[in-house]
């Protein structure tokens, strides 16, 4: 009889057997109740190019599979898995779950200025997709929780591209003009330079504005989407959040290239705003005439539409500066100025 090679291996998941059992919460069985014995040893520095889960026993012959092995400093967020769990329990659907009956006929200005403005965001949420889904294939499988969160952003930015776009084309309206919007992120090479610009800044800034969408909606189904998308985004931001504040307590000595990040897009972002010869500036002039139409319920009413769309803006700054706050990165007297202007100040002559 050929007797079986010996296999330590086994010797090893036998000795783990009474150690992996985790309870179950009353959340069910999440990713963070799972983090038990070697299963939840989170490395400081991966060296693992295989596709190996973690904890897993390492094969001598396994073949390399990623070509990016960054350090957890690098891409960890202390609350990634409670935020995937939470993207997967609140998974939503836009062709069931938005009442687009009470989408009825409305007067053209205002119909038009919906179209802008969505069509506008349905260019920008396709990369908000796009570009957190590059560094999935990049991660190491012993930063799962990290590439199971970005999975579930694509997820939710692909929804809110589709239902954006429903929107524009369910009362007889269509595709307007977009602007180039967010894609000064589509040249970003460094993880921590993505989240910063994506997560904090850009997601931050629509994350408000999907939270004042109800004082621009026309119908309960605008309301839903705006208030359903917003509770996505917050997830998003608070992954960037989170991820900075880590590196910031890990690598305090890393600031001044974090700054540097908000330093270039600030700048972009201002320098965007500005139109005329007289250097007046604009918010955004592809989003700002809409939303102002929006919010003065119709062309006529555009001075007092500017003056609420005002409000929206600076409460955008002002959440922004605050989420720097919590993240450990005080801006307040380094902030563009002309941003700071366009942001606190900004109207359209």
């Amino acid at each position: 009889m050929v007797q079986a090679p010996e296999r330590p291996e086994i010797d090893i998941f036998r000795d783990s057997l009474d150690t992996i059992f985790p309870e179950l919460s009353k959340k069910g069985l999440t990713l963070e109740g799972i983090q038990v014995g070697r299963f939840g040893e989170v490395p400081e520095y991966s060296a693992n190019y295989t596709s190996r889960p973690r904890g897993a026993i390492t094969r001598p012959e396994a073949i390399a599979t990623t070509s990016q092995q960054p350090t957890k400093r690098e891409v960890w967020s202390e609350s990634c898995a409670m935020l995937y769990e939470e993207a997967v329990a609140r998974q939503w659907s836009s062709a069931t779950d938005i009442p687009w009956e009470t989408v009825t006929d409305l007067p053209d200005d205002i119909e038009m200025a919906m179209c802008q403005v969505c069509s506008f965001l349905t260019q920008i949420e396709y990369i908000a997709a796009e570009v957190p889904g590059r560094w999935v294939a990049r991660l190491s499988p012993d930063y799962f929780e990290v590439a199971a969160f970005l999975q579930s952003q694509a997820m939710d930015e692909s929804r809110h591209m589709d239902v954006f776009r429903k929107r524009v084309l369910v009362n007889g309206g269509g595709m307007q003009p977009a602007r180039a919007g967010a894609s000064g992120v589509l040249a970003v090479q460094d993880f921590t330079e993505m989240t910063t610009l994506v997560h904090v800044l850009g997601e931050g800034l629509v994350q408000t504005l999907f939270r004042t969408g109800e004082l621009f909606a026309q119908n309960e189904a605008e309301k839903r989407m705006f208030r359903l998308a917003a509770q996505d985004e917050s997830r998003h931001v608070a992954f960037g959040v989170t991820h900075l504040k880590y590196l910031m307590d890990t690598e305090p000595e890393r600031a001044e290239q974090i700054h540097g990040y908000f330093d270039r897009m600030e700048e972009s972002l201002a320098v965007a705003a500005i139109s005329g010869s007289q250097g007046e500036i604009a918010v955004a002039a592809t989003t700002s005439e809409p939303l102002a139409v929006l919010l003065g319920g119709g062309i006529r009413n555009l001075d007092e539409g500017y003056a609420k769309l005002r409000l929206i803006r600076n409460r955008q700054y002002r959440e922004y500066l605050h989420r720097l706050d919590v993240v450990g990165l005080n801006r307040r007297a380094r902030v563009n100025p002309l941003f700071t202007q366009v942001m606190e100040t900004a109207d359209i002559e």
